[in-house]
């Protein structure tokens, strides 16, 4: 037997569960990865309760629970190629990750990935690395900033936030990101120029870029995004991940499925080179699983929050 996070019901942190199910095995085609970080994502608790939400990634009752994870593959079945017993790995099992085992296929594909862990990043890291590091990847690629832009980065203390105003900045940007007060010394550590949400953005903004923003990403709502119209950005400058399929004036919707092909890579790679810092704010065993979730849907953590399922994470 192994344990798994699940739920039947849809709801708040209260209807997931750990519970001991059957130990899966890897088939032809597959791998099993006996995980031992996952890393929790806004979508994980929104699909846990929000029924519609679950419907648009074909999730159904009973269910598993989150999707990055890292671990070490420790079975291989026929055919599958590229991954062998004792490889560290880390990658997207959607409504599985929360669990002592997660078989994946292989090749993997973008919906579900498998990469190989560089050398040098742990697994807790690693754990955070598909949704928010693509997520952010995406944000940014699609407004393309550059040496001379200001980008205006909206929920940059968050998970995602984190990583973009990171790859903004080297990306050669300056970097304003919106966040509540509390948050302003943890932003300046990354090197960017805090500014508090809510009404009167714009305007707090313009005094602080009198010479004007020319990009903007918003990974929380709209709130970022139409100020940065109200600012005069150009739509095209400005991406948003969290709009729905009808964002404001025009501007760019994007989510992690959207970033290059080669975007983990030059994630991790500057990760390795210490240009981008990936803050855990804070880890939980895998009993905890209601206390992480409810911490993280709080909305006041600072960085990547992770649930570990193995004393030996390295």
């Amino acid at each position: 037997m192994s344990r798994a996070v699940v739920y039947e019901a849809f709801g708040d942190p209260e209807v997931l569960e750990v519970r001991e199910v059957a130990k899966p095995h890897a088939g032809p085609g597959e791998v099993r990865v006996r995980v031992t970080a996952a890393g929790l994502n806004p979508m994980d608790w929104g699909i846990a309760s929000q029924p519609e939400l679950a419907a648009r990634f074909g999730i159904t009752l009973p269910s598993g629970f989150g999707y990055d994870f890292a671990g070490v593959v420790d079975e291989v079945g026929t055919g599958a190629a590229g991954f062998a017993v004792g490889d560290r790995v880390y990658g997207g099992a959607l409504g599985r990750a929360a669990a002592d085992f997660v078989v994946m296929a292989v090749p993997a594909d973008a919906t579900e990935p498998l990469w190989h862990t560089p050398e040098g990043i742990g697994d807790e890291v690693a754990s955070t690395l598909p949704v928010a590091g693509l997520t952010a990847a995406a944000a940014l690629e699609a407004i393309d900033p550059r040496s001379g832009d200001t980008v205006l980065v909206g929920g940059a203390a968050g998970g995602v936030g984190v990583f973009a105003l990171q790859l903004a900045k080297l990306a050669g940007a300056r970097v304003i990101g919106t966040a509540a007060e509390s948050t302003f010394p943890f932003l300046r550590r990354f090197g960017a120029e805090p500014v508090a949400y809510g009404p009167g953005l714009a305007e707090r903004v313009r005094t602080l870029a009198p010479e004007g923003v020319s990009a903007a990403t918003d990974l929380f709502g709209t709130e970022t995004a139409e100020a940065a119209l109200a600012l005069g950005v150009a739509p095209e400058r400005i991406s948003t991940i969290a709009a729905g399929a009808h964002p404001p004036g025009g501007v760019r919707a994007t989510g992690g499925f959207d970033a290059e092909p080669d975007a983990v890579k030059r994630i991790s790679d500057a990760i390795l080179a210490g240009a981008i810092t990936v803050p855990i704010a804070a880890t939980f065993p895998i009993e905890r699983i209601r206390d992480a979730v409810t911490l993280q849907a709080g909305r006041h953590v600072h960085g990547k929050i992770v649930v570990t399922l193995d004393s030996r994470l390295r």
